[in-house]
């Protein structure tokens, strides 16, 4: 639901970005989140397909998504309210986000590992 969301988003900040605000910053953000919507979407789907998993794999997974969906709403979050309204969410919001999103990548990476792991077993 999130990620759909997030997606959705997305798609609605590239047409303000597009149409309304000449600001390459609100194209990013958008950007941002349509791909880790998709990226959160299919984290989801890999969940559902993996051979008997074991709980600590769909947790790496579980946990990958939801820091790559925060990471998404805190960077363009911020982004967008500075290019829309003049303010930002808080101080460091948007590298905080970003800094999230590239831990969700990393635990999507040892997520990877624990299910090629487990599958050997």
């Amino acid at each position: 639901m999130f990620a759909g969301l997030l997606g959705a988003a997305g798609v609605a900040l590239a047409a303000v970005a597009a149409h309304k605000v000449d600001d390459p910053a609100l194209a990013t953000a958008a950007q941002m989140l349509i791909l880790q919507a998709a990226a959160a979407i299919a984290i989801t789907g890999n969940m559902r397909r993996a051979h008997h998993p074991s709980p600590a794999v769909i947790r790496f997974w579980a946990i990958a998504a939801v820091m790559l969906l925060a990471g998404a709403a805190l960077f363009a979050g911020d982004i967008s309210a500075r290019a829309l309204a003049g303010t930002r969410l808080f101080p460091m919001a948007a590298p905080t986000g970003g800094s999230t999103m590239i831990a969700g990548w990393i635990v999507v990476a040892i997520a990877g590992i624990l299910e090629l792991r487990s599958r050997a077993k």
